[in-house]
């Protein structure tokens, strides 16, 4: 069984839809060789990602507003060219947050700039430094409302968490990347604030923060979050582990005593930083702004790879040209640069983990647009393959969204 979608235009609230419909309709309807292809933008604050950007500007940014929120309920359904931080915003004054902790990715220079907004948020499919405790940005996704490659504006799922009968077509959206439809308007799953919350770093090498972290997460211990960096190349370095707590007055208080029994083992301690400070920095290391994240930025041979691995994953034996990893999620995600030319060293170091590796972002002198040697993201099977086909054909078969931003080749 399926959702049954429903068809409806909202023209009262956003005006600008039945434009928007028309401009997608009379696409699908021309000729494959004059047919016109679209890239949808809110800010542009995504549009370093993926293998290229084809395809004339799909504005969002008239798709503005929170369409109902009803705090007692934890839910709240907003239209896609919302700006993330004004959603964070009223939110916030309800005591509330989106517990995934989106990026905005508000860089400055040649990078990523401007507001991010709530349809590029689901779209993407990013999560910030709480992900591997609070879940992802799909997870959160109750239902949402979108265009399709026909000019349909689709209703899919709706306020409750239990409302999917079959394939969940709502969730299916969060990530795709603007490739398989026009997301319009979003109802988010909303989470209460932390009553109590903490923020701890001490000095550990790579190998005994994993290990501790392994460790804590074996223990019903509200870590929120954790990173582990080297500050710089040189030897004798700081290496720091930087780790969250939010939950309970009494559960963040049981934790920092236990989890500084265990870092007095390892010869080391276990020091509180002040809120103010730490917040900021977790908030920079959400929006990959910290000193890690720029340090390489205008290097023309330095590129940002993602490796996604188990959290038990041990210290990856990375090729020499590469720099120290930036590891969060507990040990699942880990950041390093390296030159692009490591590539098929770097995806069988991920690979030998049970992981994988995508280029997350390329050397700033190398053009996003043309520059495909390289791919993105590791090549799928066979399987994968057949069935993303299936998906483009089904909700795009005309293929005017996004062309080749997720496949170098439709």
């Amino acid at each position: 069984m399926h959702e049954s979608p429903q068809t409806s235009q909202n023209t009262d609230l956003f005006p600008d839809l039945p434009a928007l419909v028309d401009t997608i309709r009379s696409a699908a309807a021309q000729n494959a060789s004059e047919r016109q292809t679209f890239r949808i933008h809110g800010s542009g604050s995504h549009d370093f990602y993926g293998e290229s950007l084809q395809g004339a500007l799909l504005e969002t940014r008239g798709l503005k507003g929170i369409v109902q929120y009803e705090p007692s309920e934890l839910v709240v359904t907003v239209a896609a060219g919302t700006p993330l931080q004004a959603l964070e915003t009223v939110l916030s004054e309800q005591g509330q947050c989106l517990a995934f902790e989106p990026p905005h990715f508000q860089w400055a220079g040649n990078k990523p700039h401007g507001q991010a907004t709530v349809g590029g948020m689901v779209a993407a499919g990013l999560s910030g430094p709480a992900r591997a405790s609070a879940g992802s940005v799909r997870d959160f996704v109750l239902g949402l409302r979108f265009i399709n490659g026909r000019g349909e504006h689709l209703t899919f799922g709706g306020q409750v968490m239990k409302n999917v009968a079959g394939y969940d077509v709502s969730r299916l959206l969060a990530g795709s990347w603007g490739t398989l439809g026009l997301i319009t308007e979003v109802s988010l799953k909303v989470l209460p604030m932390a009553p109590s919350e903490a923020f701890l770093m001490c000095s550990l090498s790579q190998a005994q923060a994993l290990n501790l972290l392994h460790q804590w997460g074996g223990q019903p211990l509200p870590l929120n979050a954790s990173c582990w960096v080297k500050d710089s190349t040189q030897a004798g370095a700081p290496e720091m582990l930087f780790v969250r707590l939010r939950g309970a007055l009494a559960a963040v208080q049981a934790a920092k005593l236990r989890m500084s029994q265990d870092v007095a083992k390892l010869q080391s301690e276990l020091i509180e930083q002040s809120a103010e400070s730490a917040a900021q920095d977790w908030a920079l290391c959400r929006d990959q702004a910290l000193p890690f994240f720029t340090e390489h930025s205008n290097s023309k041979d330095m590129a940002l790879w993602r490796l996604s691995v188990p959290q038990t994953a041990p210290v990856l034996n990375l090729p020499n040209s590469a720099g120290e990893a930036f590891i969060e999620w507990h040990g699942a995600q880990r950041w390093i640069w390296a030159p692009l030319s490591d590539v098929q060293a770097i995806r069988q170091v991920a690979a030998n983990v049970g992981g994988q590796a995508t280029l997350f972002r390329r050397p700033q002198q190398a053009s996003a647009a043309v520059n495909v040697n390289t791919p993105v993201f590791e090549p799928l099977d066979s399987v994968q393959q057949r069935i993303q086909h299936a998906l483009k054909n089904e909700f795009d078969p005309a293929g005017i969204f996004s062309p080749r931003r997720l496949n170098a080749y439709f």
